[in-house]
């Protein structure tokens, strides 16, 4: 990693209203009668550097003990039994949300080796049609895959990594039917429709295929650690036991993948870690040969590669924290060869690269806002795409083909639905292929968009995007919800989102800070968020939230705030900090109990982190990281009303992290507001699979944040 009637009444101490749609209260008596889920104290003591913590619920971490189940059944049926006054309105989010949705639609088709491939969907159904149309869009479709069939008889069904082979006859694709992130590759022959009986289980579920049709590189993970581990190589049609590793990444903070350059004469290899990487190349005519090494890994460089012609083109951070663009010849690709092309700037992150016969397209990033930029490789001359709103996203989309002068790109607003277009990079001229169709009556002029810069407490100026309905009268008594990630280098983008629409309709305000953690103001911001500067991330959210405040956008009755994953760390950090400061909270899959996580390298993703947060095992970093972690700093004071969200099944944040968080937080806080555990018993981290059943978790979160602030 979200219309009309409304709440009222507020019940005495819980922060709870009966719904006038359901025209019931909820008796104040009855209220009393509903007790929370108390879970099982057994100490477990964890000393290292000579400092013990006891965990009270550490028993928790065993997903086969019936306890455990029990107690996360237990809080789910007391959600619903707190929320059952707001039946009608979760429906009514739900159905609002879902008639906003395009049912039958379909992608714009792109070009590739002869084909015109697309997505369509249809009336009523969770999941994608995968189709093709042989050289014209007047040609019959073929269906190459229906997920909705496939995923007949499935409480979750996932499909990544669709690649079809050069002659356009083999389709490799991976499924993932639990949520964790464990995919089994399938074969499909297009022409006969049926599947190769063998399949390759344990894998990212992407492939590489060589340029014969039928030999393909995969990626294996670690059963137990999940972390991509081993490349191996398939020949379609024969016992995938026998397949032979091709390359292993023994290093335990990296991991590997592998994919096909885009003018398809190379197979990739990749190796990074969050601060170095290291790719091997090999002919893609000749797959039983061995990759050779393209620049050994040297530590804080990071690089990445594409081919064209006989160049490579590397886009990197050596000498350049914000990257810039080399080049090389094909056959000469150590470092010692590279030419630079396009230089560092420091007030411009170069993101990405898009390869054309004459043309080149950068991803940038200047004062937190993305730019597309092209340069003809014949002329020299280069220009930029020209966007007039305040905060938007502007991003290359799938660009298969090289003999073009037309760029994809995709465009969306916090008011303007997620837009394709065609540039012509010549004429310099833009072709609208599809936007996002809103059903409902929505129109972009209704709403409001803001760009502002708040000045965090060490003097760096942070951006903040906003939006909210016209009319939205900024008396420091409207609802806001300010959303926020700040990890990894992520940005998060001001987007659209029409599920958002449900709050704006309601008369809140929709705030995105844009935190240190982040990459929105160039790498620098993700160094200054992270490792020993982590506090950085906390302190400009709540930085932001007190500037909202100041300005009358709303007051600390009105103001909630929402992140998931990573950001559900940072929801777990600003209610221990400023708990105050919020009327409401929802922490979706938090990454909360963040030493014992860190300490134990058998958990997915640990070992690969250790440069995002920290090793605590290096007793600097264990006693940085102590002073944030959520769940080793709750304390006996009063938080605000919370809603937490799990996936039994997630591999990113185990369930258990929310499941003991909000255990301890039960047992110590001192008032009487909600706190609501979700745990989806059949999900992971992204949580359910499909276009609407996602939605009933959104309805689930904004009735929460609705009933909060409806008097």
């Amino acid at each position: 990693m979200r219309r009309a009637a409304a709440f009222c009444i507020m019940l005495s101490g819980m922060g709870l209203f009966a719904c006038k749609e359901n025209n019931k209260k909820m008796p104040e008596e009855v209220i009393s009668t509903i007790k929370p889920p108390v879970a099982e104290q057994i100490d477990t003591a964890m000393t290292i550097h000579g400092d013990t913590r006891i965990d009270k619920y550490y028993w928790m971490n065993d997903r086969n003990d019936p306890r455990v189940i029990s107690y996360l059944k237990a809080e789910n049926a007391y959600l619903d039994t707190i929320m059952k006054p707001f039946a009608k309105l979760r429906q009514k989010l739900y159905d609002e949300m879902r008639g906003r949705i395009m049912e039958t639609d379909a992608s714009v088709p792109y070009l590739k080796e002869g084909y015109y491939y697309y997505t369509r969907y249809t009336q009523g159904k969770e999941y994608p049609v995968y189709c093709r149309k042989k050289g014209s869009l007047e040609a019959t479709e073929e269906i190459i895959l229906d997920v909705n069939v496939l995923a007949l008889g499935h409480d979750y069904y996932q499909v990544g990594g669709l690649t079809v082979s050069p002659d356009g006859l083999w389709l490799a694709y991976g499924v993932d039917t639990v949520s964790r992130r464990k995919y089994t590759i399938y074969i499909k022959n297009l022409q006969t429709g049926e599947l190769l009986p063998e399949t390759i289980a344990e894998t990212s579920g992407s492939v590489a295929w060589a340029s014969d049709n039928k030999t393909f590189f995969y990626t294996v993970k670690n059963p137990v650690t999940l972390r991509e581990e081993r490349i191996k190589r398939h020949t379609a049609g024969t016992d995938a036991a026998k397949d032979k590793d091709i390359f292993t990444e023994k290093d335990e903070t990296y991991t590997t993948r592998t994919y096909r350059s885009k003018s398809g004469k190379f197979i990739m290899i990749e190796s990074s870690s969050t601060l170095s990487s290291e790719f091997r190349v090999l002919d893609a005519s000749k797959p039983d040969d061995a990759f050779r090494v393209f620049q050994p890994r040297q530590k804080d460089m990071l690089y990445d590669i594409d081919h064209q012609d006989n160049q490579f083109y590397i886009v990197t951070n050596w000498e350049a924290v914000n990257f810039r663009l080399m080049q090389c010849p094909q056959d000469k690709t150590e470092r010692s060869n590279w030419k630079e092309v396009i230089p560092h700037r420091t007030d411009v992150l170069l993101q990405g690269i898009e390869l054309f016969r004459e043309h080149l397209v950068l991803s940038e990033r200047k004062n937190g806002l993305t730019q597309l930029r092209v340069i003809n490789t014949r002329t020299k001359a280069d220009h930029y795409l020209h966007f007039e709103e305040p905060a938007y996203v502007a991003s290359i989309s799938v660009n298969p083909e090289f003999d073009t002068k037309t760029l994809r790109y995709t465009y969306a607003s916090m008011t303007t639905p997620v837009s394709t277009y065609d540039y012509d990079m010549d004429a310099k001229t833009n072709e609208l292929r599809k936007r996002q169709e809103v059903l409902g009556g929505y129109d972009p002029k209704d709403y409001v968009t803001e760009r502002l810069y708040v000045t965090a407490r060490d003097g760096v100026k942070v951006p903040v995007s906003i939006v909210y309905k016209k009319g939205f009268e900024k008396n420091g008594k409207k609802p806001l919800l300010l959303y926020g990630y700040g990890s990894y280098g992520f940005s998060v983008e001001p987007g659209f989102n029409s599920n958002r629409l449900s709050l704006l309709d309601r008369g809140f305000a929709y705030a995105i800070a844009h935190i240190r953690g982040g990459e929105e103001m160039g790498r620098q911001w993700y160094e200054d968020g992270k490792l020993f500067k982590k506090m950085n991330t906390f302190t400009d959210f709540i930085d932001c939230a007190d500037y909202l405040v100041a300005q009358h956008y709303t007051d600390s009755s009105h103001l909630y705030a929402m992140g998931g994953s990573a950001g559900g760390l940072l929801m777990g950090a600003v209610v221990n900090m400023r708990p105050g400061l919020w009327k409401g909270v929802v922490a979706a899959v938090p990454f909360v109990d963040v030493l014992t996580t860190m300490l134990d390298e058998s958990i997915p993703l640990t070992t690969g982190e250790f440069d995002e947060w920290g090793n605590p095992k290096n007793k600097d970093s264990y006693e940085y990281m102590k002073q944030y972690s959520p769940y080793d700093n709750v304390k006996a004071h009063a938080y605000p009303n919370m809603l937490v969200t799990t996936g039994l099944h997630d591999s990113q944040v185990q369930y258990w992290e929310p499941a003991k968080w909000v255990a301890k937080l039960r047992e110590l806080k001192t008032d009487k507001n909600l706190l609501l555990l979700h745990t989806n018993m059949e999900a992971g981290h992204g949580g359910a699979s499909g276009r609407f059943k996602p939605l009933e978790d959104v309805a689930l979160q904004y009735a929460f944040l609705l009933g909060l602030e409806e008097k």
